[in-house]
């Protein structure tokens, strides 16, 4: 049997376990498998800007694609620099595997030079963390590290790979199977809790599917929305949960929760069993716990079994994958259900009473509304990936933005992190080639990593970045207007010293904003774009949508009053919502 370097099995493991994308970014201790990966024509390597771009460049791979993530980067600060992206898809369930350069074995815990424990340090937001100690392990923990981020509920994993046990030669064998004796994901359902299941549902008179995140990870759209026609049940989702059904099909209410729509937390409230699939229930759709469904009983299918009953108590908990728990469903015969039509036509009402689209008549500029009405139209007969960062345009997104089997959306979830929008639409571009992908971001979050324009260029990718430019750190400002008296402290972007606040006193005092963004992104060898109204943007978009070579930044001016509505403050009820100012 013959004896390869670590580095060598490295490379071999990749490509054995289909890698074709790898982001890295250069450092001291990984420059050995920098130089084992030169010449690989299998893998396409990545070079990002900072290795926070890196880990959501991975990401956006990873979700827009169905595939694992994987990023290497080298030892101390690079590995440092992953802690939020990491945690950013522990919370949303994003496969990813992390490589990460680490000091010698002999000077581990001596204090030398970028040396941290970064084991120690994401051992509480990754599914697993480990080092490799011997090198007789190496392939079978980079064999346990893709299963186990694939596997189950997906997850983020991190491999830390100190540099002399990389170095050193052992068995060039790959394992081609894994057994753990204490990691065994369940993803088959029982059946008897399906049947109590369905039997509940039987007995309701305003049932009502509550869907998140989990149906999209196991790419159960088409067999959920069979089963909707089946029962004709109305649905609701998470912002996580959207695109789980057309948007535009009839039964579909809207999302819930903080900015969910009226129809659909007013659902909430009234219906009398609540069947959900894929959620945490967490504390952004369900406001106040003990308000929250207050006259329903509740199912819930969910992958993990620690989500069960965590944060709403339910009545019948089912563990397992959320497709094959729909197809188990799709089995059973429903032909007892109610007639939900009066039920149906409550939900409509509201709907047409309160809807979410409603946009401003008689304003000359632009408006959160039109923007994603005109992203709508742009992708309409397309397949395509939409990226959003995180703000009030990500809201207002997940609020208007059209969805169905040809579209994808990409958004920061559970974490909401600022500065994930574009380097998640470059990964997304990097894993579909084929796809338009079109990333929302604020002012704010896009200086947090717009280093990676710099690597949408170098990898020639014809992103549109639609920049909604309000001035302010929009989301927090809205709180500010709304609960605290509108005392605008830390949130414009528009601020400079010499200014001293004189807004305050009702001056118009307020100096140029700075960056441009469209020099910037000529700076940067991209185009760049400043619309102010609804045609502008129209034609901006449309010559956009041509460039095949570049990408495109395209600011739209807002006004800084636009809030996003409906809206229930943290901690309140559901039916506290905020619906007009």
């Amino acid at each position: 049997m013959s004896m390869i370097k670590g580095t060598e099995l490295f490379v071999k493991a990749l490509k054995e376990e289909g890698v074709d994308t790898l982001f890295a970014y250069p450092g001291g201790f990984i420059t050995d498998l920098l130089d084992q990966l030169y010449g690989e024509s299998d893998i396409d390597l990545i070079l990002p800007r900072h290795e926070q771009g890196l880990i959501h460049e991975a990401d956006g791979y990873a979700r827009s694609t169905g595939r694992v993530g994987v990023c290497l980067v080298t030892s101390g600060p690079g590995a440092t620099n992953l802690v939020t992206g990491i945690a950013t898809a522990n919370y949303d369930s994003v496969p990813l595997v992390c490589f990460t350069g680490q000091v010698p074995t002999s000077v581990i815990g001596n204090d030398a030079f970028q040396e941290v424990d970064i084991v120690g340090i994401t051992r509480s937001i990754t599914k697993h963390s480990v080092m490799v100690t011997d090198r007789k392990d190496l392939g079978r923990i980079i064999k346990e590290a893709f299963y186990i981020a694939k596997t189950g509920k997906p997850g983020p994993v991190l491999v830390d790979l100190p540099a002399d046990i990389m170095k050193q030669l052992g068995d060039e064998v790959y394992p081609d199977s894994v057994s753990i004796r204490s990691y065994k994901p369940n993803t088959a359902v029982h059946p008897g809790q399906i049947k109590r299941a369905v039997t509940m549902l039987e007995k309701a008179k305003k049932p009502l599917f509550l869907i998140g995140g989990g149906v999209n990870i196991a790419h159960a759209n088409a067999e959920f929305t069979k089963l909707v026609e089946m029962t004709k049940i109305p649905v609701v989702t998470s912002i996580m949960g959207r695109g789980s059904i057309p948007t535009d099909h009839e039964l579909f209410v809207g999302n819930i929760g903080m900015h969910g729509c009226y129809a659909g937390n007013k659902a909430i409230e009234e219906c009398d069993v609540l069947f959900s699939i894929g959620t945490r229930f967490n504390d952004r759709i369900t406001g106040k716990i003990s308000e929250f469904a207050p006259k329903a009983k509740i199912i819930h299918i969910d992958i993990d079994t620690a989500s069960i009953s965590r944060n709403i108590q339910v009545d019948i908990p089912i563990v397992g994958d959320a497709k094959n728990a729909i197809e188990s469903l799709l089995e059973c015969d429903f032909s007892k259900l109610r007639d939900l039509t009066s039920w149906r036509e409550d939900i409509k009402t509201w709907n047409e009473k309160y809807p979410i689209d409603t946009e401003m008549e008689d304003f000359e500029g632009l408006t959160p509304q039109q923007i994603l009405k005109e992203v709508n139209a742009a992708i309409k007969e397309q397949e395509a990936v939409v990226v959003t960062d995180v703000g009030q345009h990500q809201m207002w997104t997940t609020q208007n933005l059209h969805m169905d089997a040809t579209k994808k959306l990409v958004t920061s979830g559970g974490l909401g992190t600022m500065g994930f929008g574009l380097p998640a639409a470059i990964g997304a571009q990097l894993g579909n080639p084929d796809k338009k992908v079109i990333c929302l971001s604020g002012d704010g979050g896009m200086q947090m990593n717009i280093q990676e324009m710099a690597t949408a260029v170098a990898q020639q990718l014809p992103i549109i970045i639609l920049l909604v430019n309000n001035n302010h750190l929009g989301m927090v400002r809205q709180m500010q207007s709304l609960f605290y008296d509108k005392h605008y402290s830390a949130t414009c972007l528009r601020y400079r010293k010499s200014c001293n606040y004189a807004c305050r006193e009702g001056k118009k005092a307020c100096p140029p904003y700075s960056p441009n963004f469209v020099k910037l992104a000529e700076s940067y060898d991209a185009a760049g774009k400043r619309v102010w109204n609804k045609d502008e943007l129209s034609e901006a978009l449309s010559e956009a949508m041509k460039e095949t070579k570049k990408p495109t930044i395209i600011e739209c001016m807002i006004d800084s009053d636009f809030i996003v509505l409906p809206m229930v403050r943290s901690g309140n009820a559901l039916k506290d919502m905020i619906l007009d100012i």
